[in-house]
């Protein structure tokens, strides 16, 4: 019998390669040792190890996105926020995602004397083709003394603000052609 801080895996499957990878969170450990040890397995209700912070949580959640560890993503939302959660597009955004980085922005308390936690991040990915990103700030809450995932807010980009003027079409170019800047570099 494996050690209760090990994921389950069977000996020669494909679970047991992925586990032996580097962890998708970014820590360069194999999964098995780093975010997939708090997995929880299918149809169980708690994981064999508890995520001690908020942050082992989030990264435990990104990894399981990347690793198809779906019911692991379903069982750590919080229990009264367990009803807003679509399995069948949480499945097909885990399955369809090449996920390709994790970054942590910061965190607020979600440590282990605590009971509620802030961890901001952006989880890179690519989606046919396409790189993108998702910058939330996701909020954790203690249940039963484990982590959970409570609910997020998105992070936008802040809007760009110009540091001059606005060159308007008749106004004479910026480059000092004198020319009409509709006739210069506007005409592009």
């Amino acid at each position: 019998m494996a050690p209760e801080s090990e994921p389950q895996a069977q000996p020669g499957t494909q679970d047991e390669e992925r586990l032996a990878q580097p962890c998708p969170c970014g820590s360069g450990a194999a999964a098995a040792d780093c975010c997939a040890r708090y997995f929880i397995p299918d149809g169980a209700e708690v994981g064999p190890a508890a995520a001690p912070t908020a942050e082992a949580l989030m990264r435990s959640r990104y990894s399981a996105y990347a690793l198809g560890a779906v019911d692991h993503i379903m069982a750590t939302h919080h229990p009264k926020a367990q009803a807003d959660v679509d399995r069948k597009s949480t499945e097909k955004w885990s399955r369809e995602a090449t996920w390709v980085g994790l970054e942590i922005v910061s965190t607020e308390a979600g440590g282990e004397a605590d009971e509620t936690g802030e961890v901001e991040f952006i989880a890179r990915y690519e989606l046919a083709g396409s790189p993108l990103s998702h910058h939330e700030r996701a909020q954790f809450r203690r249940h039963d003394g484990r982590w959970y995932y409570w609910d997020g807010a998105m992070v936008r980009p802040r809007p760009v603000v110009r540091d001059q003027p606005k060159v308007g079409r008749n106004d004479p170019c910026p480059c000092g052609s004198g020319q009409k800047y509709k006739k210069c570099h506007g005409a592009a």
